[in-house]
């Protein structure tokens, strides 16, 4: 079996090796044929080291595929299924899940520590519990989740974790109103995702902000009403809002920099959306009196701020509905062998989401 293969936290490109041997599907297990998997900015983050990942690991955390083998003691799954692999199961049992916040269940993290390949004797991980950029892989079974047969892979892959995160990002989590005012730092994958979201949310204005050109485009494509530069969010804001600041801001950089213009982007009373995975030593700053007089909520997003079921559904019904373009943000399709292109077409902007054929 192949697999791409990051062997030291800080290398800027992966290894492909054959020969990588995943271990017997044990109970409560699914071994799946991955048939696409998707590159993620996380997938940078965790092969830099500003997202805690042991090396060596195989990336890739969003992906759809095949059961081929199904482990004892494993209910509601066939070999056959198709199914999203999804990389921060909920448990059902834990007190977040009894709330009805899966997307906050620690069970999954329980895996973290636990080798999903060997190669050349050496144990490797699986970013996030899973790594997707393998033509197979084992997994406990709550991370495979049925996808619908009308659902193509690909998009399956994309649903697994970027859309889900930005689209859930507007409706689950800031629960947008109609008629909003919007603006999103950063449109990436998941920016677009939560411009998406927004739109179908109905925010009469979405603004997006990004220094990449190629990306303002992508925003204007997907539902902003207007895309601009970071140096031109003023005129912009003042234009659109008389200078009070927009209703929702999502940061979807991962940035204290950018979650401090994204709170000051925001009105008085409104809403401070973050969604970006961001460093643990990158420290966002407030002073108290602001926190107090402004109340501007902020809004902490973590896949998407809803039961992960409950968020592909959404994401699945928009899409069936023709209201969510997911196809359309496939701006590349690679082999396994060129991983690296992917990764470098992600770092310049030149992608916005780049499938991986398995």
């Amino acid at each position: 079996m192949r697999a791409a293969v990051l062997h030291e936290t800080g290398q800027e490109k992966l290894e492909v090796h054959d020969g990588v041997e995943l271990p017997a599907t044990g109970p409560g297990q699914v071994r799946v044929r991955m048939r696409a998997a998707s590159l993620c900015h996380s997938d940078l983050s965790a092969m830099s080291g500003v997202l805690p990942q042991p090396a060596p690991f195989v990336p890739g955390h969003e992906g759809a595929g095949e059961i081929t083998e199904v482990g004892a003691d494993v209910e509601g799954l066939a070999v056959g299924d198709h199914v999203v692999v999804c990389w921060m199961p909920p448990c059902g049992a834990c007190p977040s899940c009894r709330r009805g916040q899966g997307n906050l269940c620690l069970a999954g993290f329980a895996t973290m520590g636990t080798p999903n390949y060997r190669h050349d004797g050496a144990d490797i991980f699986g970013f996030s519990g899973t790594g997707t950029f393998a033509e197979e892989c084992v997994v406990a079974s709550g991370c495979a989740v049925k996808l619908p047969d009308d659902v193509p892979f690909e998009i399956g892959a994309l649903i697994g974790c970027g859309v889900t995160t930005g689209v859930g990002a507007a409706v689950h989590t800031a629960r947008l109103e109609p008629g909003s005012s919007v603006v999103v730092f950063g449109c990436g994958g998941v920016g677009i995702a939560a411009i998406q979201g927004a739109r179908v949310a109905g925010a009469a204005q979405i603004v997006a902000v990004d220094p990449v050109a190629s990306r303002r485009a992508w925003a204007l494509r997907f539902g902003a009403t207007e895309a601009v530069a970071p140096d031109a969010l003023a005129e912009a804001q003042q234009r659109l809002t008389g200078g009070e600041g927009f209703d929702y801001a999502f940061e979807v950089v991962g940035r204290s920099a950018t979650v401090r213009a994204a709170y000051d982007a925001t009105r008085r009373g409104g809403a401070l959306v973050v969604v970006g995975a961001g460093a643990m030593d990158d420290n966002a700053q407030f002073n108290m009196f602001e926190l107090f007089f402004n109340e501007k909520r902020i809004l902490p997003s973590l896949y998407g701020g809803a039961d992960v079921l409950r968020g592909y559904r959404t994401v699945i019904d928009l899409w069936r509905a023709g209201r969510l373009d997911l196809a359309g943000m496939i701006t590349h399709h690679v082999r396994l062998e060129s991983v690296n292109d992917a990764i470098e077409q992600m770092r310049t902007g030149e992608a916005l989401r780049t499938v991986i054929d398995l």
